[in-house]
């Protein structure tokens, strides 16, 4: 297997997790000329709606439209996956494989229950990539140990007080085309499948208004949320809105 060294990259407890929350940010880093990847963590195999076979080949399609290095799935069990050793050292080897500079991964309070543990798993397997006597092997070789400078959660579905906003208003539309890629998920005037949070009419609008409500917050038109567990630094206050 190929290693791709990133410099930011995306964890999301399903497929569509870090279209619908960060996808802005994403694309920005891109057009900056950073390599950004992501890391879906199962299949969303519980989903109402769809198939997890289908939510891959809509993965494939959101990873085109923004334009990223590489995109892989862990596998782990949708809804039941836990922060033990094993998972633990399955996201440690998928850190060390691509030696982020960032990570950015799901909300650490949520609506859904996936989401939190996911934070939390995140989190700590970002701290324990950095321990060199945690032994971890890619193609049959064995790993260096490498820490993330960096862990910045993106808010999700319930509203929290972001500890950093950043300006999207550029990508706007393209992250909405990149969210429609999960079309078995949104909005179908014509499906006969059950209806969920976010499958309503509406409920574009609701991501739209909450980037403009974060946006507005730092004077820009969008904006995508974050939340981080330390002291956020800068080293040059003109560069900040």
């Amino acid at each position: 297997m190929a290693i791709v060294k990133l410099d930011i990259l995306c964890f999301g407890a399903h497929p569509d997790d870090v279209e619908l929350s960060c996808s802005g940010t994403v694309m920005r880093h891109i057009d900056l000329g950073y390599k950004v990847g992501i890391i879906d963590l199962t299949q969303g195999e519980l989903g109402t709606r769809g198939s997890a076979e289908l939510r891959l080949q809509e993965a494939e399609k959101a990873a085109k439209i923004l334009g990223i290095s590489c995109r892989d799935n862990i596998g782990l069990a949708d809804g039941f996956f836990r922060k033990d050793q094993e998972t633990l050292l399955k996201i440690i080897a998928k850190i060390r494989q691509y030696q982020p500079a960032i990570v950015l991964c799901n909300s650490e309070i949520d609506r859904h229950v996936d989401h939190g543990r996911a934070a939390d798993l995140i989190e700590e397997a970002c701290f324990l990539s950095g321990l060199r006597r945690i032994e971890t092997q890619l193609d049959g070789h064995q790993q260096e140990a490498w820490r993330p400078t960096s862990v910045y959660h993106y808010i999700q579905d319930r509203m929290q007080t972001p500890d950093l906003l950043f300006d999207i208003t550029p990508y706007m539309d393209r992250k909405i085309e990149s969210i429609k890629a999960f079309s078995s998920q949104f909005y179908d005037a014509n499906s006969i499948e059950p209806e969920t949070p976010i499958s309503g009419e509406f409920f574009f609008d609701f991501i739209k208004s909450r980037a403009i409500e974060f946006g507005r917050n730092i004077n820009v038109k969008y904006a995508e949320g974050f939340t981080v567990r330390r002291t956020i630094g800068s080293n040059n206050l003109m560069n900040l809105l």
